[in-house]
């Protein structure tokens, strides 16, 4: 059955149709994560929109129950590169030595991105010899041909595979790494990777990982961007239905904890390990509607716990600035309400284009992290908390004397 390519709110699933949704977790309404403001936006109206999280009470899939116009979230000026985050450079250079080390593709064969940003996932295929190709529908495409990697600047659709059957001829390998949850057409977006694929092809998906959301905590990670919230009960429902098969499935690191998955056309078992996931998945309940209220509850304790932190720290005279002006920051902001009479500002690496702009929804200005070493506030909001340790290390390194806050799982204070 198909699912139509829809905008605004969901009333059938969006894998499956089931008109049977149950709230989960409502964040109220935000604005979009990657809306960053010029000082003269702050004076105009801001749109928000819903963030709640349902669940399907026959796939399992646990979704947003509103949907924006693609365009209005990924506009040409999308301000993310790939490239400015370290741990998704390693993660990359880590799928493609898997990759290469499972036999999946040789020199010279063809490897698709999809969601290609800026190019940082197929430069470490183009490494070891493949035909690379992105596709990608913001200014990130530019960056991404300025460095070498052949980017077509286009939603992925029918239209674009006609386009790379033509010219390219099937993809050996096709890679969907943050972008598969994304997409709001999930029938549309199975057949047209399909359509790409031959009887010898792999496609290869990470996605942000229901397991660890709930295991970590990680509320943060729901935005309008994350379509749907992946687990493999789910996703082999999704594959099953256009004639995929899922052969294996990995947890990683990635985002704060992903997984990834391989399928291939026809009719394929399941590796071991899929199979012990998905009992690991039973086990904990992670499809129960008890379990995901008991994370409902313990995100709105999370919010207050942080909120009373930082109102405690800013009242005892010392002042707070943030680490990093990520998506799932902006999250965590807009719904714990944390605006610029809390935080003073928030730091990003020298040449991210979010410098010198503001917050959605919370307004804060976004400066150079030279400025943190230079004006040594008490406290450092490490909002990027899933690599906290490893960011706290480096402003230690650089000379940040303050404190640093982490605000999940548990709020707290770190000298």
């Amino acid at each position: 059955m198909s699912v139509r390519n829809y905008t605004g709110f969901v009333k059938r699933c969006q894998i499956c149709n089931n008109p049977e949704l149950t709230e989960i977790l409502s964040l109220g309404h935000q604005p979009i994560v990657q809306h960053y403001l010029t000082k003269q936006e702050l004076f105009s109206p801001e749109s928000a929109y819903p963030l709640t999280l349902v669940q399907c009470g026959r796939c399992g899939l646990v979704q947003l129950n509103y949907i924006i116009e693609p365009s209005k979230v990924f506009p040409a000026d999308y301000p993310y590169r790939t490239g400015m985050t370290n741990m998704l450079i390693k993660n990359f250079q880590e799928l493609a030595e898997t990759t290469a080390r499972l036999g999946f593709l040789k020199k010279g064969d063809l490897i698709v991105d999809i969601g290609s940003n800026d190019g940082t996932l197929l430069q470490a295929f183009k490494e070891k010899g493949m035909r690379v190709l992105g596709v990608e529908p913001t200014n990130a495409a530019k960056v991404a041909n300025a460095r070498g990697i052949k980017t077509l600047q286009q939603f992925f659709s029918a239209n674009s595979v006609k386009t790379i059957l033509k010219k390219y001829g099937p993809a050996r390998i096709i890679t969907a790494t943050n972008v598969f949850a994304h997409i709001n057409d999930a029938a549309s977006l199975v057949k047209n990777i399909k359509a790409l694929m031959d009887d010898e092809s792999v496609f290869i998906s990470e996605s942000q990982y229901l397991m660890d959301i709930i295991e970590k905590l990680e509320f943060d990670t729901i935005y309008h961007e994350h379509l749907r919230i992946y687990s493999l009960k789910p996703i082999r429902h999704l594959f099953e239905m256009y004639n995929l098969s899922l052969v294996d499935a990995e947890r990683i690191s990635a985002a704060g904890g992903s997984i990834r998955v391989y399928a291939r056309k026809g009719k394929y078992p399941m590796s071991t390990r899929v199979k012990k996931l998905m009992a690991a998945e039973k086990k904990a309940g992670l499809h129960d509607e008890k379990t995901l209220m008991l994370f409902a509850q313990k995100t709105y304790r999370a919010k207050n716990d942080l909120l009373a932190l930082l109102l405690k720290c800013k009242k005892s005279g010392g002042r707070i600035v943030g680490l990093t002006s990520s998506a799932r920051s902006n999250t965590l902001l807009g719904f714990s309400h944390i605006d610029n009479t809390l935080l003073d500002y928030l730091c990003e690496k020298k040449g991210s284009p979010k410098i010198g702009l503001y917050t959605p929804g919370t307004h804060i200005p976004v400066v150079d992290e030279a400025v943190l070493f230079k004006e040594q506030p008490e406290y450092a909001l490490v909002l990027s908390w899933h690599i906290g340790e490893e960011l706290i290390k480096i402003m230690r390194s650089r000379g940040y004397k303050g404190k640093f806050i982490l605000p999940l799982p548990v709020a707290k204070v770190v000298s």
